[in-house]
Formats: C-alpha cells, sequence, structure tokens
C-alpha cells in the first residue's frame, strides 16, 4: 500500500541536508509513481555556488527504483518492474533532436522529477516515461542502476572526445566522474590513458582501474610529465573534469596536434577563460563541452554495467540509509569519497 506521506531530503539554502516529511505525490495521465531504492549523490549536488542558485529543494537525480503506480494511459512498464529513471529527457521531435543535441531540446530542459530523487517515492513526467526510463536487467542492482546517469555522462564525453581509434587520453580531476572516465577510456578506443589530479588516494585509485599512468600535479610540471609519457606528443584528446578555469587552462596546454579538450564541468557563470586563437587555429585543438547525456547515452550506459564493464565495486565508496542523507551529503563532498549512494528500505 503506498502512504499518503513519506520521508525527503531537502537541501536548504545554506547547504545543510535534512529529512523532511512530505505527501507521496500521484501520477497523472502518461505518468508512473517510482518507490525509490536508491539514489546516487552527483558532484554537481555538493558544487555550493551551482546548487544555492536552486535551493531549497528536494535535491537528487541518479535514482533507481521500483514502478509503484502508473496513471491512465501508461504503456511499457507494470507495478514492480526495477527502472532506471532520467530526470531529463528530449521531445525526440524537434530538430536539435533530429541532430542528436538532445540535451539543447525545450522539453528536456523542462523534465524534472516530483518532488525529486532523494525521496521515498516520486513521480515521472509522461515525458520522461516515453523518452528516458529504462527496465533494469535481474543482474543490475539498484545501486547500480543509481550510477546510469553518471556513466552515460561519460560515455557521451567520451565520444564527442573523439578517442575511437586509439587516442592518447589525459583525464584532469579524479573524483567519481574522471575516475568513470579512466574506466570507460579502453571501452571507447583510447589506447593511452594519463590521470591528472593532486589527491594520493585517488591517483592510486585511478592506476588501479587501469590509468596507464599518473601525474600529481603538485610534485611535477604536469605538461613536461605527459610530454615525458608520450614522447612530446603530449594528449590526443583531454577531459577537463573540474570547472575551475585553472583545470580548462591546463587542459588546453596539455591538447596536442589536432587535439580535441572537452570541458566536462561548468564554470561559474561570470568567469572568462583566456584563450590564444592564433594557437589553436594552427594546431587544430577543438575545445568542445559535453553537458550532461541523452537516451542514446543511457542506454550505452545500461549496457555496460549489464555487461560487467563497470560495477558499483569499482567505483562506489559510500553507502548511506535515508535516515542518515546529511552525512551522505557531507562525506559526499570529502576528497576521501568518490561516490555516495544512498539506499532506501
Amino acid at each position: 500500500m503506498i502512504p499518503a506521506r513519506m520521508r525527503a531530503a531537502r537541501l536548504e539554502t545554506d547547504l545543510r541536508v535534512a529529512l523532511a516529511e512530505v505527501p507521496v505525490p500521484v501520477p497523472g495521465a502518461g505518468e508512473i509513481l517510482v518507490r525509490t531504492r536508491a539514489c546516487g549523490i552527483c558532484s554537481g549536488d555538493v558544487m555550493g555556488w551551482y546548487m544555492q542558485r536552486k535551493a531549497p529543494l528536494i535535491f537528487g537525480h541518479e535514482p533507481a527504483g521500483e514502478v509503484a503506480a502508473t496513471g491512465a494511459g501508461v504503456e511499457g512498464f507494470v507495478l514492480g518492474d526495477r527502472v532506471f529513471v532520467h530526470h531529463h529527457a528530449p521531445c525526440m521531435t524537434c530538430a536539435l533532436c533530429a541532430r542528436g543535441e538532445y540535451v539543447q531540446c525545450e522539453a528536456w530542459r523542462g523534465g524534472r522529477l516530483d518532488p525529486g530523487g532523494m525521496a521515498e517515492y516520486f513521480v515521472v513526467p509522461a515525458g520522461n516515461v516515453r523518452g528516458d526510463t529504462l527496465r533494469l536487467p535481474p543482474e543490475v542492482s539498484f545501486v547500480e542502476g543509481a550510477l546510469v546517469e553518471p556513466i552515460a555522462c561519460v560515455v557521451k564525453s567520451l565520444r564527442r572526445a573523439g578517442v575511437r581509434g586509439g587516442a592518447r587520453l589525459a583525464i584532469i580531476g579524479l573524483g567519481i566522474m574522471g575516475q568513470l572516465h579512466v574506466l570507460l577510456a579502453r571501452h571507447a578506443g583510447a589506447r593511452q590513458v594519463v590521470g591528472l589530479d593532486r589527491v594520493a588516494s585517488r591517483l592510486a585509485h585511478a592506476r588501479g582501474l587501469g590509468a596507464d599512468a599518473v601525474i600529481d600535479v603538485d610534485r611535477a610540471d604536469p605538461v613536461a610529465a605527459l610530454g615525458a609519457l608520450t614522447d612530446g606528443a603530449l594528449a590526443d584528446a583531454v577531459i577537463v573534469g573540474p570547472g575551475s578555469l585553472e583545470a580548462m587552462e591546463l587542459g588546453l596546454r596539455l591538447a596536442g596536434r589536432g587535439a580535441t579538450v572537452v570541458l566536462f564541468t561548468t564554470s561559474r557563470p561570470d568567469d572568462v577563460l583566456g584563450i590564444r586563437p592564433h594557437d589553436l587555429y594552427f594546431r587544430e585543438v577543438r575545445v568542445v563541452p559535453s553537458y550532461s547525456c541523452g537516451p542514446d547515452d543511457t542506454r550505452e550506459a545500461l549496457a555496460l554495467i549489464a555487461r560487467r564493464a563497470v560495477t558499483a565495486a569499482q567505483v562506489v565508496t559510500h553507502t548511506f540509509p535515508l535516515a542518515e542523507v546529511a552525512e551522505a551529503y557531507r562525506t559526499a563532498a570529502q576528497t576521501s569519497s568518490l561516490k555516495t549512494v544512498v539506499t532506501f528500505d
């Protein structure tokens, strides 16, 4: 039986997280109600300046759970289905969708989970039900289902980086998203993977996941160190994980001839990145943003999980029950954590 009220994690304007009791939403036509079983805490969820603009809110956009109720006209899902739900979904009919630019679709930007993924139940809008809600295979756990969205963002990033065909890949920032880039780089076609960070434990973890080499940016000149590893060619593709100008500038310096530099995280709105167009032009260096992911990426991500290319054991360092969500949020912001996931009874 579905209760009338439920627990949900509210992020306040001062970035404190506390449990609140709120009504269980009711699905309308074409919508489904999902009982949450696991929800990841995204690195963006703990990006203070970014979340303060949105707070207060029930946060969480990496959920997996079970279909608890369906609205009128829902097709393809029944009660008890184990699902991953993307919080955004494109219309699949506009000119942008026809070009594969799903995250630029107006419908994609308008979708949201009600009230959010970090709640015991949430309603999935009809567009998201049709566009990017996927059944989890039996071999994929709910915690792994909560990894679909972040892995899909990496799938898209590596595609935009153009690493197919044996590229030398440099990854700046070895938090959870950097580690997932390390894990999936070989599947995307990279032949050499080098990770850069300043946290020793993250450097060691990346080596354990298959990085050919790692560079501590506080102990070595990163450009010289990468040059020594690549016979002076530097990188064919660079993933800039952090949204800082310092990291972006380093990414441009690590780029070799004909390289692609992917900006994986946004900067602050007023930041201005200085570039030398003359240098970019003659070396034909491409600067490409990679924002979120589309339905093609989530499907590939789920397939990678199902065939054990990525497992929760490789990247999930902390799990907490919903009752301890405030501690989970604090932990997710620490460098000792890679991926923190909240589980639900």
